[in-house]
């Protein structure tokens, strides 16, 4: 089976070029608006070993450089919220879909939607977590957006409960300006279009650059 037209790009390829924006001579260029500073790095669900290494490597020879990297798990903010729903809902939680998918995978996937999505959706929802995050780490590094750098990441675990075009655009505007690269499983349709995870409809609902 061949590959998706846009994803013929190594991930190395991929990575190389967002670092080689990211250290331009006049400060990060990942983004043509200088007041929206968001790009999305594409890789195939299957590459997320890979992903995460060279993500480790890229984040070392950033801090090497002088830099701040605040790298962001979307999978430990959903499950620090739902945990924070109470031990006793989630071991109810976990009951009931356990029951429901002897029945039916599908009612039990939809009733997990229904319980989950009312804490992760929308922007007082993981957004408002993302923002917090990224403003707690901007205050540590005062006048430093040049230097600094957000890497949101884990986003698989989100799926299929959230699209992250909702996320970007939850927390434009609460970012300090950082720049911000969310890093996506999924495949890349055409020059603006992605799918989540390969699975869900391409969504074209995304400004943010698509590397490489």
């Amino acid at each position: 089976m061949t590959e998706p037209l846009f994803q013929r790009d190594s991930l190395d390829e991929a990575v190389a070029a967002l670092k080689h924006d990211l250290l331009a001579a006049d400060g990060p260029q990942i983004s043509t608006m200088r007041n929206y500073r968001f790009a999305i790095l594409p890789y195939r669900p299957k590459d997320e070993f890979k992903l995460r290494q060279l993500m480790r490597r890229l984040t070392d020879e950033l801090r090497a450089e002088g830099w701040g990297v605040l790298p962001i798990s979307l999978q430990k903010l959903l499950l620090d919220r739902i945990r924070a729903t109470g031990e006793a809902n989630v071991a109810a939680l976990m009951s009931r879909e356990k029951r429901l998918h002897e029945k039916s995978p599908e009612r039990a996937l939809e009733y997990l939607r229904d319980k989950i999505a009312p804490h992760i959706e929308g922007p007082n929802g993981i957004a408002a977590d993302v923002a917090k995050l990224i403003a707690d780490f901007a205050q540590q590094n005062p006048d430093r957006a040049d230097r600094t750098l957000v890497l949101i990441g884990r986003a698989g675990a989100l799926y299929p409960f959230f699209r992250s075009s909702a996320l970007l655009k939850h927390i434009d505007g609460r970012t300090k300006n950082i720049p911000v690269v969310l890093l996506y499983p999924g495949e890349r349709k055409d020059t603006t279009a992605l799918s989540f995870m390969g699975e869900l409809d391409a969504d074209r609902d995304y400004r943010p650059r698509i590397y490489p």
